[in-house]
């Protein structure tokens, strides 16, 4: 199934602007580092860039960070999260 989400903030520019529609697929089994994805993460769902994965199983994890450092709250500010938060791989 695939989601259709628009970018809200500076976190990942330049790769991705504010307002710009970006499509992702729910099937998250193939992410790996520098793919870009939507995570949920204290309620809200936030478009990142995968930086590491760690862990198998039930028990991986990633740890995602914005494009633009400054203007990103990512997993420098609340950790690694859990595989299941990731949402969708953004389509490029």
């Amino acid at each position: 199934m695939f989601v259709l989400r628009r970018v809200v903030g500076d976190s990942m520019t330049p790769a991705l602007m504010p307002g710009r529609l970006v499509v992702g697929i729910r099937r998250v089994h193939s992410v790996r580092a520098g793919d870009i994805v939507i995570v949920n993460h204290a309620g809200l769902e936030k478009i990142k860039r995968v930086e590491a994965i760690r862990g198998r199983g039930a028990g991986r994890e990633v740890f995602v960070l914005g494009d633009n450092p400054p203007h990103s709250t990512d997993s420098r500010t609340f950790g690694w999260l859990p595989y299941s938060s990731l949402a969708a791989k953004v389509l490029r």
